[in-house]
């Protein structure tokens, strides 16, 4: 049975990353301060995750931490395997070619919000939440770090608030070299706003536990370990 909402995201996300790597690449070259605190929080040896990659610009922020990336977009995972020593391989967020409970920590940053349904949301994030180190009652768990772009938006270029619709195609013009002849072209990527609380529920549903969260640069983020083993 084919699944309309993964075939939605091949047409509506994943394809558009595979033609637009390199040029999204060139406009991604510094870690958002709350992500390089996070990275830069982690104690030495911390093995993680960065799941959605992108180009790999979180890799660097701590020399101290290993990272294996992944990204969907094999171009893109093409790019972050340059940021040596750490390694990137080619998954989809919903069956991360990774171990249970392995991993000290992951970084989710701006993806999650490409999932077209509510329910592949919560379980991307249950996904990641898999993977990682679980505490108990004497001995804290590993951490996650989620990013989805935000509602509201009023204060930025975009303009979205609350009341505004939630599910949308976002444009990314790719503008042509001077002097080419080749014209601008215009690429529609899905994306799924998140109001103020609904990045904390999805996390609850997802089977974690919010530690800490805010708003950062049009974004909702969270913080969030694993249910305790009982």
């Amino acid at each position: 049975m084919v699944d309309q909402a993964e075939v939605y995201e091949e047409q509506n996300v994943h394809e558009v990353y595979q033609q637009i790597a390199g040029h999204f690449s060139a406009t991604r070259y510094k870690a958002w301060p709350v992500v390089e605190q996070f990275l830069q929080s982690l104690p030495p040896g911390s093995v993680g995750l960065d799941v959605g990659c992108g180009n790999g610009k979180n890799l660097q922020v701590n020399r101290d931490v290993f990272i294996v990336a992944s990204d969907r977009s094999e171009n893109l995972a093409k790019i972050a395997i340059q940021q040596q020593p750490h390694s990137a391989v080619v998954a989809d967020i919903l069956h991360l070619p990774h171990r249970d409970a392995f991993f000290d920590f992951a970084v989710c940053i701006a993806v999650v919000h490409h999932m077209s349904t509510p329910a592949r949301r919560v379980d991307a994030i249950a996904e990641i939440l898999r993977t990682i180190k679980r505490g108990s009652a004497t001995q804290p768990g590993g951490r996650i770090l989620v990013y989805a772009w935000a509602l509201e938006q009023k204060n930025s270029r975009r303009g979205w608030d609350k009341g505004d619709a939630q599910d949308l195609m976002v444009p990314w013009v790719r503008r042509a070299k001077p002097g080419s002849g080749e014209e601008d072209q215009t690429f529609h990527r899905y994306y799924h706003l998140y109001e103020s609380g609904e990045l904390e529920r999805d996390i609850k549903q997802a089977g974690g536990v919010v530690v800490e969260s805010g708003y950062e640069k049009d974004n909702w983020w969270a913080i969030a370990t694993p249910k305790h083993d009982s």
